[in-house]
């Protein structure tokens, strides 16, 4: 009997315990699940606008006008709550020299100038890095003339991107004037840095050379970083929310994977059916596939007529079914539909192509004035646009 009552006292006790350490668990397990749901602060939405003609508009003769008055157009955005400007660099863009005065633009010194302006404003910069001497896009990715002697030596065509990232950003960072993003490349749907003739024979990408040059332009950037205690945000940029999933495969599976930015362009003119829901949808999955990884449109545009104001042919002639007639009000409400689809997805925010390319009597290599007047935020008359997509900006998202 006493032996008895013993074990009954001895498994009482071991019951005791075995309730204590069960309750302990359960409470350990409640606290670590109540960590795990706790959502990420919010990040600041960025709504920005790619500004890399205002320089050039301005020399032939462009003036600004909010409400009739003559004004700064970096403070006109800034003050209607653009937060994030983007401009474009080309290494050595020698075909300007034949157009109108002969200057260039979108290149260091003039892309230098557009960074004290945007920050004079109050704005942040992303640095969009062309790796060419022109237009970098899906359909064309010319290697400067500078490297096209060494374009099928991969290890020296390395080190020059390397050290052409380097020099400029350090160059930049000396003079106060760092930008807070880098873009490394620009539409990138294809192999970069080729020779004209590669580029004109077309064919699947190499991965086995596209995936180490930019590894050497985002090891350059670390390196600027490392030097400098700054922070600079990486992106890559794809063209075509239908095509980003692939192509963002194929850069990971390279080894290209110390980026920050998964950047899109998105145009409804060009990437049609995709509509605001399944680039929202492609936004997501991305960020569920690489997590870590922020999302963003880095280019989109919306025309506010279908009339054009020069002899330029304009680029952007249709709008989306669900916002005709082109209009500045249906602009800019197209434009607010879609932030509301990033943010709701998670994106980071929405870059607007060039909303100050309006006409002026300069040229382009294809014709006089601009080949967007008719998707700018600027009438006909260069004054904001009532009701436009200008007013985007100060929307509530």
């Amino acid at each position: 009997m006493l032996f008895r009552n013993a074990m009954f006292r001895s498994i009482s006790a071991v019951g005791r315990l075995i309730h204590l350490w069960l309750m302990l668990f359960i409470l350990v397990s409640l606290q670590c699940g109540q960590e795990n749901t706790t959502p990420e602060p919010e990040k600041e939405l960025q709504l920005g606008a790619d500004l890399s003609y205002v320089n050039e508009m301005e020399d032939c003769g462009v003036q600004y006008r909010e409400n009739g008055v003559v004004r700064d157009p970096f403070n006109i955005f800034a003050d209607n709550g653009c937060n994030l400007v983007r401009l474009r660099l080309w290494h050595s863009p020698s075909w300007y020299d034949t157009l109108n005065q002969g200057r260039r633009y979108s290149d260091f010194q003039d892309v230098r100038k557009s960074i004290q302006r945007a920050r004079s404003a109050g704005m942040q910069v992303l640095l969009d890095f062309h790796l060419s001497d022109t237009w970098a896009d899906p359909g064309r990715q010319l290697v400067p003339a500078a490297w096209e002697p060494v374009v099928d030596n991969l290890p020296v065509l390395e080190d020059s991107v390397y050290q052409y990232v380097f020099q400029t950003l350090t160059s930049l960072y000396n003079d106060g004037l760092l930008p807070e993003m880098v873009q490394v490349g620009n539409e990138t749907n294809r192999e970069i840095l080729l020779s004209p003739q590669a580029n004109a024979a077309g064919g699947p990408i190499n991965w086995d050379r596209n995936g180490p040059l930019f590894n050497a332009a985002i090891s350059a950037v670390r390196e600027v970083e490392k030097n400098t205690g700054a922070v600079i945000k990486v992106a890559l940029h794809v063209a075509d929310p239908s095509k980003a999933r692939n192509l963002m495969v194929g850069f990971w599976t390279a080894g290209v994977q110390d980026f920050d930015i998964i950047g899109l362009s998105y145009y409804w003119a060009w990437h049609k059916p995709v509509g605001i829901t399944q680039t929202g949808s492609v936004i997501a999955d991305l960020r569920a596939q690489y997590p870590g990884k922020d999302v963003m449109i880095v280019e989109t545009a919306c025309i506010w007529t279908t009339a054009s104001n020069d002899s330029a042919n304009n680029i952007l002639n249709e709008v989306h079914p669900d916002y005709a007639p082109a209009s500045p009000e249906n602009q800019r409400r197209w434009l607010a539909d879609l932030t509301r689809e990033v943010k709701k997805r998670g994106g980071l925010g929405v870059i607007y192509w060039e909303p100050a390319w309006v006409t002026s009597p300069c040229r382009t290599s294809w014709g006089q004035g601009s080949h967007q007047e008719n998707a700018a935020f600027f009438d006909f008359d260069t004054n904001v646009l009532p009701d436009g997509g200008m007013g985007w900006y100060g929307g509530s998202y």
